[in-house]
């Protein structure tokens, strides 16, 4: 993402004008601001690997942890408060709205048994490991254009998981890759929610941009995810190495 960032401005300088310099004793006392952040990720992040709490149990902590501090340092007032609620509520009925919709055409794919038919033939095909496990990526990147991606992965993991570890693939190398495939889902059409969701905040800052304009911006991140994957489809301990220093 760094680096998609870096090529659009050098390419156009304009999205990211330079700002003043400053020394290195200013940056480095300019980190002091970044003391509670810290501490919110060493909490979350730690607790999960600790073992505390779950991760969606993390996501809850780190939230209480924001409010919190928000309330000691008195940057939350009950009006700012309100209006913040009031906008997650639109922003989460916007997003709720889709994923209904991508549900309902999961239980359909379901009903028609599409996404088991399809895995079916890929797992037959005689084929190389890396040409299969090419086609799966393909299948998961296509399906979560449309489908929620949960549920796209509740219906074909079953029969691919057992294929991908036959072929002598890691599964936490499996999980991380499907992970990152379905979720370039979210910011494509017709579905893209996570581009819905920039698109609702929009509005309330830059209320001309366009849904257009929105899913154009994101052609650079997506190509970024793209050659992301393809290293890690070509260099698995990438992904494999801090596993491997845990376990």
């Amino acid at each position: 993402m760094s680096s998609a960032f870096y090529i659009q401005c050098k390419i156009n300088p304009t999205l990211g004008p330079k700002g003043d310099s400053f020394t290195w004793r200013e940056k480095f006392r300019s980190l002091a601001g970044l003391i509670d952040t810290l501490i919110i990720f060493a909490l979350v992040i730690g607790g999960i690997f600790r073992g505390w709490f779950t991760p969606t149990e993390a996501a809850s902590i780190g939230v209480i942890g924001i409010l919190t501090l928000a309330i000691i340092k008195r940057q939350l007032s009950w009006k700012a408060f309100v209006n913040s609620l009031y906008e997650t509520l639109r922003t989460s009925c916007m997003v709720l709205v889709l994923i209904a919709g991508a549900v309902v055409f999961g239980k359909f794919l379901a009903v028609t048994r599409i996404p088991f038919d399809i895995a079916n033939v890929v797992s037959a095909l005689d084929m190389p490991p890396f040409a299969i496990m090419s086609i799966i990526i393909a299948i998961y990147f296509i399906g979560g254009c449309f489908m929620d991606s949960l549920a796209l992965i509740m219906l074909t993991i079953p029969v691919f998981f057992p294929v991908v570890t036959g072929m002598g693939y890691d599964p936490i190398w499996f999980g991380i890759i499907i992970v990152l495939v379905t979720e370039m889902g979210v910011i494509t059409p017709p579905v893209g929610i996570n581009v819905y969701v920039v698109y609702g905040m929009c509005q309330k800052i830059a209320p001309d941009v366009t849904l257009e304009e929105v899913f154009k911006g994101i052609l650079p991140f997506m190509i970024s995810i793209i050659i992301g994957i393809a290293l890690l489809f070509i260099f698995p301990k990438i992904i494999l190495f801090l596993p491997d220093l845990m376990y």
